[in-house]
């Protein structure tokens, strides 16, 4: 009986249609990556010995790999968002509709970029331009990032602006502040996802000085709030 129960419970279901989706897959993936780009740091910053570090590098550098692998072809799936997004020219602010259609080429463009990078990645064919295709994945990436913290930041613009106008003294008006509570929450949630992810490229491209540590650290931290948003969207 207490197997039965174990087997159906609900929340076994939910993580089978989680772990299901590629998305899911790759959350978790990324999260166990970037926690390992960290705490591969921190030992070696604490004067651990090669022989317990080598696991966490090892780590990073397989996920890493991986999840690129998963990503192939996924550039399509952006580049018609970008499409999509230009065309709706009705039910999109007009500001937010530019700022989608510059996320989603820019994600477009760093999957096109990172997905020329596989073979040499994988040490299948080696590319002399990995390197510089790789820097331009994370140009591309870093710009995606940055139109969608501009979208970000003007929502909850919007938001607070909406807010103000609520007549909260009404049933109807206590419903449409928590409904506006609800999307202020979630813009919040990936604002925060955002701004650890641009340190990421930011990084890479010499933008900002941080190390391994930070980034990981803002890695992780993106990683698990998209593993909490994937892991609702599969309930």
């Amino acid at each position: 009986m207490t197997a039965d129960a174990l087997v159906y419970h609900p929340t076994v279901s939910h993580y089978l249609r989680f772990v299901a989706t590629t998305a899911g897959r790759d959350k978790l993936l990324r999260t166990l990556q970037y926690f390992s780009r960290f705490y591969a740091w921190y030992l070696f910053r604490t004067n651990s010995p090669t022989r317990l570090i080598a696991p966490f590098e090892a780590i990073k550098k397989q996920f890493a790999l991986t999840r690129k692998a998963l990503r192939l072809g996924k550039n399509v799936e952006h580049f018609k968002a970008a499409a999509a997004a230009m065309d709706d020219t009705k039910s999109r602010d007009e500001f937010l509709r530019y700022c989608a259609v510059g996320r989603q080429l820019g994600y477009a463009m760093y999957l096109s970029f990172d997905m020329a990078t596989y073979l040499d990645a994988a040490g299948i064919w080696k590319l002399e331009t990995a390197k510089r295709l790789q820097k331009e994945a994370y140009r591309a990436w870093f710009v995606g990032l940055l139109f969608n913290t501009m979208a970000g930041l003007y929502t909850l613009w919007g938001l607070r602006q909406r807010d103000q106008g609520v007549n909260k003294t009404d049933g109807e008006g206590v419903v449409e502040s928590k409904k506006i509570q609800r999307e202020r929450n979630a813009t919040n949630l990936q604002l925060i996802s955002d701004v650890c992810d641009l340190t990421i490229p930011g990084s890479a491209l010499g933008y900002a000085n941080l190390d391994d540590g930070i980034v990981g650290l803002a890695g992780t931290m993106s990683s698990l709030i998209s593993v909490w948003t994937t892991w609702k969207k599969t309930a």
